[in-house]
């Protein structure tokens, strides 16, 4: 079922220790009540295709909040603010967890909601969805796009990053979809390989689609990485793994 209405708007709510962030929210129209999604932006920052991406959700009938996690590196366009935050080193681990917990209080505290929130993220957020399912028992499914830094060598752990989230998947608490393309760099298809081998190793729900002729980000209809076949069949998957751990 899709929804031809819903609202939208960008609200402020609590992020890590409480600290104050602003998030774009859209919601079917009526009283629901709607499953929930909580959707991560990547390191390219909180920008036009995660907002469209929110609506998109929502006429499929999620109630939706996309967290702005570089809320703290101030008001300007997405790029700008991307870059600073890159040229900080990125934001630390424990800070965009305390942000998604957040986000995820927020939504299971919306009368519309009906009890079920998944988590949905590509590039270093698929990486942030899969780490949050590791970490946190509060969401039901999570869907992680070309996680990069999932699997990392000891050398690029660092105060931020101070623990690989492959060696958190014994703690993984919901099903679990990855999507990849195999002509990815970050992550690539020996990373995949890695990734999918842990999660056999501790006997995870999960399923993995890798894509041939596709490479980081092809779902971003904006850039040159586009590919739409895989981008479509993959838009697929998500939608029934959604209709399968978010019930309506």
């Amino acid at each position: 079922m899709t929804h031809k209405g819903m609202t939208t708007d960008t609200i402020m709510i609590s992020g890590n220790n409480g600290e104050q962030i602003s998030a774009y929210i859209a919601k079917p129209l009526g009283n629901g009540p709607f499953p929930g999604v909580v959707l991560v932006h990547h390191i390219p920052g909180w920008d036009e295709w995660y907002f469209e991406t929110t609506r998109r959700l929502t006429h499929h009938g999620y109630a939706t909040i996309c967290p702005n996690l570089f809320h703290r590196a101030g008001e300007g366009k997405s790029d700008d603010i991307a870059a600073k935050v890159r040229a900080e080193g990125g934001i630390s681990d424990a800070q965009a967890m305390g942000d998604l917990n957040g986000a995820v209080k927020w939504l299971r505290g919306q009368s519309y909601v009906n009890g079920k929130v998944g988590m949905f993220g590509s590039c270093s957020a698929g990486r942030q969805t899969f780490m949050y399912a590791c970490q946190h028992k509060d969401i039901d499914c999570a869907v992680e796009l070309w996680g990069g830094r999932v699997v990392m060598a000891k050398e690029d752990l660092n105060p931020k990053m101070p623990v690989a989230p492959i060696d958190m998947t014994a703690g993984l608490s919901c099903p679990l979809l990855g999507l990849f393309g195999n002509d990815d760099k970050a992550p690539t298809p020996e990373q995949v390989n890695q990734h999918e081998a842990e999660l056999k190793k501790h006997g995870k729900n999960y399923d993995f689609t890798r894509y041939d002729g596709a490479g980081h980000g092809f779902f971003y209809y904006d850039r040159p990485m586009y590919r739409v076949e895989q981008s479509l069949d993959g838009w697929k998957k998500v939608y029934a793994f959604f209709e399968k751990h978010l019930p309506k």
